[in-house]
């Protein structure tokens, strides 16, 4: 009883200090203290405007995206990416030449015969990657017709994954792999295969390639 009466008697002086600190604190503070008077404060505020425009981008600026889906123009530059980088002037150990890696005798069907002025032109560049995959869609189209949709070591065979594998390989040796149903599975000198091509183009929207015999990039 007398250790309970004790602690009412402490926690009553206790409270009863702390109150009266506070009231006794709030006459004693000295706002001239806190005074800028004389102090030189060189210092600019931007207005409220100008903050908005860092912080949104404005009507005319186009923001960029590399993510292109599985448009045609994901499925050029994702093999390009594979390819080389993306890279327009490159030269690999083999000799393939620029974004596409093209080879000579490549270049020489779809009617390129200077592969130095090949390199310097991008425009050129992206020219043959459609001609070469038209002529190539018209070589294989009997075997799109007849295996898009099968599957072939375990993958789903699309048109793109066909066209993807006919630049990596030629379409001979992707008519080679479709029609032994895989056993024939041509590798290239860097040990990439034709039906790893198959497996990572498959999907994308190829339908803007026609079909083209005499396809030619100039």
């Amino acid at each position: 009883m007398i250790k309970r009466i004790a602690s009412y008697i402490a926690l009553t002086i206790t409270a009863l200090v702390l109150l009266y600190g506070s009231f006794s604190s709030d006459e004693a503070i000295d706002l001239g203290k806190y005074s800028t008077k004389g102090l030189v404060l060189n210092y600019t505020v931007s207005d409220a405007n100008t903050n908005k425009d860092l912080l949104e981008p404005k009507d005319n600026r186009k923001s960029f995206s590399p993510y292109l889906g599985k448009s045609f123009v994901g499925f050029k530059e994702a093999l390009a990416f594979k390819e080389s980088g993306g890279d327009y002037f490159t030269v690999n150990t083999y000799g393939y030449l620029g974004k596409y890696q093209f080879g000579v005798s490549t270049l020489k069907l779809i009617g390129i015969n200077n592969p130095a002025n090949f390199l310097k032109n991008p425009v050129l560049q992206e020219k043959a990657f459609i001609a070469n995959a038209a002529r190539n869609k018209w070589i294989l189209r009997r075997d799109i017709k007849n295996f898009v949709g099968k599957r072939v070591n375990g993958v789903l065979v699309t048109e793109s994954g066909i066209l993807a594998a006919a630049h990596l390989a030629g379409p001979g040796n992707v008519k080679k792999y479709l029609r032994s149903y895989g056993l024939d599975n041509f590798t290239d000198g860097y040990g990439t295969t034709v039906s790893y091509y198959m497996k990572r183009f498959s999907g994308y929207d190829t339908s803007f390639v026609k079909p083209d015999r005499k396809a030619k990039a100039m």
